[in-house]
C-alpha cells in the first residue's frame, strides 16, 4: 500500500511547496481536487497542467487522480430531472477525465454529495437510473484514457443517495464496466451499521481506492477510530493501492495534519 494525500488541505500553497513538503514527509502521491485550481476545468491552462506534471516528475510524487469532482462550477447534478442539465454534467465529467489523464492521474473519485441528492418527489431508483445515464458516456471516455472512475458511498449526513458500500456495489455490478470501481472512505464507513473490516471484505472484489480519515473530520490518528484492524483487513484482501489522507477540518493546519497522519499510518504498514 502507498500513502498519498489530498491537496485541498494545502490552501494557498503553491505547487512547488506542496510537492516538496509531502515528499519530505514520505508521501508517495498527491490527489487533486480540481476546484482548488479553477472553477471550471474547461479553462485550465496548459501551463498549469505542465507545472503539475513537472513537479510530479522532479519529486517522484505520483499524481493519484482527482476527487471532489463537481464542487465547481456550481449547479451541476447527476440526479436532477432536467435531462439537459444531466447531459451538461456528463460532458463536464468527460472533461475531468481528460484533465485527470493530462496531469498523469489514474483514477477519479465520484463523491460529490450535493450533486447526487435525491430531490423532493424523486425515488432512489429514479436517481440511480439518472446516475447510470450520466456515467455511461463518462466511462467510455475513462476506458479511452485508462482512468478508473471510483464510486464513493458517503455518510447520511452528507447525502441521501448511496450511503452504504453495498449500494455502490449494486450499481457497479448493474453497469458492469471495467473502469467503474469502488472507493471506500473510513469516515463514511463509520456511519454504517457494520464493522469497517467487514465492509472492506465485502467490497474487496471492486475496491480500487481508499480514503483515510476519522469520523471527527480529521486525519487518521486524530480521533477514536483504530486503524489496526482496518489495515490488517486491507492486507488480508491484498489491497495494494493508495491510502489517501482526506480531511474536512483544516483547523490544526496542513503541516500538523500531514505529519501526524503519515506517522500514524506507518505504524501499521
Amino acid at each position: 500500500m502507498k500513502i498519498g494525500i489530498c491537496n485541498e488541505i494545502f490552501k494557498n500553497w503553491d505547487f512547488e511547496k506542496v510537492f516538496y513538503f509531502v515528499k519530505k514527509l514520505g508521501y508517495e502521491g498527491i490527489e487533486i481536487a480540481p476546484f482548488t485550481i479553477t472553477d471550471d476545468i474547461s479553462y485550465v491552462s496548459d501551463k498549469t497542467i505542465e507545472e503539475i506534471r513537472n513537479y510530479s516528475e522532479k519529486t517522484g510524487i505520483k499524481i493519484i487522480g482527482t476527487h471532489w469532482l463537481l464542487v465547481k462550477p456550481e449547479g451541476l447534478s447527476i440526479s436532477t430531472r432536467d435531462k439537459n442539465l444531466r447531459k451538461k454534467t456528463s460532458k463536464y465529467l468527460c472533461k475531468l477525465v481528460d484533465f485527470t489523464s493530462k496531469i498523469g492521474g489514474e483514477l477519479m473519485v465520484f463523491g460529490s454529495p450535493k450533486q447526487r441528492q435525491i430531490n423532493e418527489g424523486q425515488t432512489y431508483n429514479e436517481v440511480k437510473e439518472n446516475l447510470k445515464e450520466v456515467l455511461i458516456p463518462v466511462l467510455e471516455r475513462c476506458e479511452e484514457k485508462k482512468i478508473y472512475l471510483c464510486l464513493e458511498p458517503l455518510a447520511r449526513s452528507e447525502t441521501n443517495f448511496i450511503n452504504k458500500a453495498s449500494q455502490a456495489i449494486e450499481i457497479i455490478e448493474e453497469i458492469n464496466h471495467p473502469y467503474l470501481k469502488l472507493h471506500l472512505d473510513v469516515k463514511a464507513m463509520s456511519d454504517e451499521d457494520k464493522p469497517i473490516p467487514e465492509i472492506i471484505e465485502e467490497g474487496a472484489k471492486y475496491l480500487k481506492h481508499f480514503h483515510v480519515n476519522d469520523k471527527n473530520l480529521l486525519g487518521p490518528g486524530f480521533g477514536e477510530i483504530d486503524y489496526k484492524p482496518i489495515i490488517e483487513k486491507l492486507k488480508e484482501i491484498r489491497y495494494n493501492n493508495w491510502l489517501s489522507v482526506e480531511v474536512f477540518d483544516f483547523s490544526p493546519g496542513a503541516e500538523k495534519i500531514a505529519t501526524k497522519s503519515i506517522q500514524y499510518l506507518k505504524k501499521f504498514l
